[in-house]
């Protein structure tokens, strides 16, 4: 769920009304996984600025400054905390000692409440599970390599997070949510979007497609710094392990000794910010469902419930009363 786009421009060679084309083409294409809010983040004179609001991307206009050399990018598909309130959504400011940035997440965390009171983190009006992502950090005074893998280490979830410094250098934490990032070495740049597909979009809007490119690789697990000259460096943290919720799955497996992955188990766990049965999020998945198509369906109702119907149907059960309500 939600959407990760941005770039850095680190040669500082990309015209002006090309990277304004660039930033609003990653955020239209970023629709596809969210629409309830839109937002960006860049640096100005130094100083990190963050522009956001309830609304979908294609209908906001957003226009980095002449000179800015990365942006920072989130399309939101609320699950926690309402887009209503725009502090609730993405990105978000953080700021320690040394140094001020902002951070987009992708993905649903479900033990924020948990680790504010675990870690003694101070209450927050930001009603978003993200936002635990930034009181983390700034609880180790520093944004590094270890106060990110801090963080990392200690959220449950599904998740990919972007950060972008007021030095114009981008951080990339790779769970287990996707991430594409691609090198144009030719021009200077570096762009990322969530899936290829935004990529992809995005890129045959504004002609890039047309200059050679290479990825870069990003497993989950890596923590990724593109500083402002275009400067890869690398770490890595260790992911929580996931085991699947028996009190919620025995009716299906029994006590047979089974594990979703991570991102599966949160899509089980956010079925009820959809009005959806759970149950019916592990029939999909143990019928042969991709995590991309569950939470495709999980965003059309309708949808959803013609699927779950002939699964059931093949089943033989031509009848099947649900949570929804009726009989189908």
């Amino acid at each position: 769920m939600c959407s990760l786009f941005g770039y850095l421009d680190y040669q500082g060679i990309i015209p002006h009304r090309l990277a304004r084309k660039l930033c609003q083409s990653l955020a239209n294409s970023a629709e596809e996984r969210g629409t309830d809010a839109s937002g960006i983040s860049y640096v100005k004179d130094g100083q990190i600025v963050i522009y956001k609001r309830p609304k979908a991307a294609h209908k906001l206009h957003f226009v980095p400054p002449e000179g800015t050399r990365a942006v920072l990018g989130h399309t939101r598909m609320t699950t926690q905390g309402s887009e209503k309130n725009n502090q609730n959504n993405h990105p978000f400011y953080g700021r320690t000692p040394d140094i001020s940035w902002s951070l987009a997440h992708n993905g649903c965390l479900y033990n924020d409440s948990a680790l504010r009171k675990e870690k003694k983190l101070p209450d927050t009006n930001i009603e978003t599970d993200s936002y635990i992502a930034v009181q983390l950090i700034e609880s180790q005074n520093k944004l590094d390599f270890d106060s990110l893998r801090y963080m990392a280490e200690a959220v449950h979830g599904s998740f990919t997070f972007s950060l972008l410094d007021e030095n114009d250098s981008l951080y990339f934490v790779k769970g287990s949510n996707p991430l594409c990032l691609l090198h144009f070495a030719d021009i200077g740049l570096y762009v990322y979007a969530s899936t290829e597909s935004i990529m992809k979009n995005a890129l045959k809007r504004v002609g890039l497609l047309k200059f050679a490119f290479e990825r870069i690789e990003a497993d989950e697990g890596d923590i990724i710094k593109i500083d402002r000259n275009g400067n890869i460096t690398r770490s890595q943290f260790q992911p929580a392990p996931t085991y699947t919720s028996f009190s919620k799955c025995k009716w299906w497996y029994g006590d047979y000794d089974d594990c979703y992955s991570a991102y599966e188990q949160t899509l089980i766990d956010m079925a009820h910010c959809f009005g959806i049965d759970e149950n019916d999020v592990i029939l999909l998945m143990d019928y042969g469902y991709t995590i991309d198509e569950v939470e495709e369906l999980m965003m059309d109702a309708d949808a959803l419930k013609e699927a779950v119907c002939e699964i059931k149907f093949m089943d033989g059960e031509y009848l099947y009363e649900s949570s929804y309500g009726g009989v189908w």
